[in-house]
């Protein structure tokens, strides 16, 4: 594999490599991010559609002081996308002060984000600066937001609407200039409608969304994600370990990451702590522990690819005549991800243009 392939690293640490920049390139514009001192400010560095559509949403908002809101699974590289977007953004120089909601116990929420006034509890022998006051003219990323208690939430819609808020124990507003980023992994309009969040809180949240797309969705970017984590992993280990047999790079990308890349990281880094040599390996069984539960779609399609792939991939292609992509496309027909068929199509080499004036049609049944 190319050295120069790029890649999306996970939320969770590897190893820092000095010096590397990575650009992804596209359109008029580029986003350049760096791997900058702190071990965990990795770069977003992709190829696939899906990635790009991420990284073009990005490049567009973040010169903006847009609230955004990014969901998608666990996994995915939420607050990773949130770093991108501050590292672009105006306030690059200010700080980035991230907030796990679903972290902090409800009755302690408000005084970590608004601070609290001395006197204003018990134990409360001096002023203590909350997140939002330490977030000033930079940007405050709220992760799982979904998990805001009912009484921190007007708070909050009272930062969006006024940018104005007042500590624990206070009387006074304090005016405050921060972006605020959230994300969630939750159906947030489901909370919504179950009276869980306030309407008018997600409003003010959804200004910009943004839709983390998971790893079953750009399964072409594996190989250069696994390379990408083999060298943070063998370096941070130090092991000269290399890349994957090519028949552990087939199970990865047929496998249906109900982790994403936060599992895939760590089953390479699994390899690569087992490997002798240069060459690594990934074991069937590790895939296979039905410890989480993907969808059913991803999870009926690792079964068929394991069973008679090419047969049902040639029996696609065959029936629409070629054609990967689009409404009568081999993909839909299969129900996968097109950039997942064109991955397995290059891999079991298919030749996908000698259908191209094929006239026989016949259907391709479900398993």
């Amino acid at each position: 594999m190319e050295n120069t392939r790029r890649a999306l690293s996970t939320d969770a640490a590897c190893c820092e490599i000095p010096g590397r920049v990575e650009v992804v390139r596209y359109g008029p514009q580029k986003l350049t991010l760096a791997a900058l001192a702190s071990p965990r400010l990795d770069g977003i560095i992709g190829s696939s559609g899906a990635l790009t559509q991420v990284l073009e949403k990005v490049s567009r908002v973040a010169p903006t002081d847009a609230t955004v809101l990014i969901t998608g699974e666990s996994g995915t590289g939420k607050e990773l996308t949130a770093r991108a977007i501050h590292e672009r953004s105006p306030r690059a120089a200010r700080p980035f002060i991230r907030v796990n909601c679903a972290a902090l116990p409800p009755s302690l929420i408000a005084s970590e984000l608004f601070g609290y006034e001395r006197g204003a509890f018990t134990g409360a022998t001096q002023r203590h600066l909350g997140r939002f006051e330490r977030a000033d003219r930079g940007t405050i990323f709220l992760d799982e937001i979904g998990d805001i208690p009912a009484e921190t939430q007007i708070a909050l819609l009272r930062v969006l609407q006024e940018r104005e808020f007042e500590r624990v124990g206070g009387t006074h507003p304090i005016p405050i200039d921060v972006r605020v980023l959230a994300a969630t992994n939750c159906d947030l309009r489901a909370a919504v409608a179950a009276g869980k969040l306030r309407a008018d809180l997600y409003y003010r949240l959804n200004v910009f969304p943004i839709r983390m797309p998971s790893l079953r969705d750009r399964m072409d970017d594996i190989p250069s994600l696994v390379e990408h984590l083999i060298a943070r992993c063998a370096a941070r280990i130090g092991k000269n370990v290399r890349s994957l047999d090519d028949t552990s790079l087939d199970r990865l990308v047929t496998y249906h990451w109900p982790g994403n890349i936060r599992e895939l990281q760590n089953v390479v880094e699994r390899a690569v702590i087992l490997c002798e040599g240069e060459i690594a390996r990934v074991e069937e069984e590790w895939l296979d522990s039905g410890e989480a539960v993907a969808s059913s779609k991803p999870a009926r399609l690792s079964s068929s690819l394991m069973s008679r792939e090419r047969e049902l991939i040639e029996a696609a292609l065959e029936k629409s005549m070629g054609r990967v992509a689009g409404p009568n496309g081999a993909a839909g027909l299969l129900g996968i991800p097109r950039t997942t068929l064109e991955s397995r199509i290059k891999s079991l080499q298919i030749d996908k243009f000698r259908y191209k004036s094929s006239a026989d049609c016949f259907v391709v049944h479900s398993q």
